[in-house]
């Protein structure tokens, strides 16, 4: 009986969450899930096809929304019918561009709601069905400029601040849970609406360096932190 490997995407809308689910979906075997605010007019997303024995389904999700993450669970469930999930990849972010005395308060508290709270309860409602799974893999999208070690300067403090959030999370789960494969993973400066016209890579590079990272994992990489090329990054 052919394996079907699971997938569960945030963000996936557009940027590197969508082309994330378009290079999976162009894989048979793989039963891609990809989570947005609104489905149905992710119009990307609704135009994708997919290879032959892959599986591409939608589900509503407002990571900014504690009652939109907890219902998702049963929206998941529903797809998996009985299956586990293998991975978890929580790719939903906001970046703005700020520096330590300079930033908005307000967008401050967002930033951490987005970038850290939520991949934190993502973890926590997904465990089960993670637990399920053959893989049982949290893949959470975390920055160079998270990396104290990289001395990455004065620019995007609070974006790298919730990023070095995030790497914390990666290591406490990580430990909570060794039958568990997490990892935080750098995907580099893309050209997406967060990263800009003027970055250095394309989505397409990022994200099939992204998964051929994802796909190469042993246990013994869980709770590290990881780049798109492979390359281990100072914490």
């Amino acid at each position: 009986m052919t394996t079907v490997t699971t997938w569960l995407i945030t963000g996936a809308s557009r940027g590197l969450g969508f082309e994330l689910v378009r290079q999976l979906t162009s894989m048979p075997n793989n039963l891609v899930i990809a989570a947005c605010r609104n489905p149905s007019s992710a119009s990307q997303l609704q135009a994708l096809g997919h290879a032959a024995g892959a599986e591409l389904h939608t589900v509503k999700l407002d990571v900014n929304s504690e009652e939109s993450m907890r219902a998702s669970v049963g929206q998941v469930e529903a797809v998996l019918k009985g299956r586990g999930l293998d991975y978890l990849y929580n790719n939903a972010g906001i970046c703005p561009r700020d520096e330590a005395f300079d930033f908005s308060y307000s967008e401050l508290l967002s930033l951490l709601q987005t970038n850290i709270a939520a991949p934190a309860m993502m973890g926590q409602l997904y465990a089960p069905l993670l637990a399920k799974g053959a893989k049982k893999t949290i893949v959470n999208i975390s920055s160079g400029t998270a990396s104290i070690g990289k001395d990455n300067g004065t620019a995007m403090a609070t974006y790298s601040m919730s990023k070095t959030a995030v790497n914390m999370l990666t290591y406490k789960q990580s430990k909570a849970r060794p039958e568990f494969t997490v990892i935080s993973l750098s995907p580099g400066w893309v050209k997406t609406d967060m990263g800009g016209s003027s970055a250095a890579l394309e989505p397409t590079e990022s994200a099939a360096g992204q998964l051929k990272v994802v796909l190469g994992l042993t246990k013994g990489d869980s709770g590290r932190f990881f780049a798109y090329d492979g390359q281990e990054l100072p914490w």
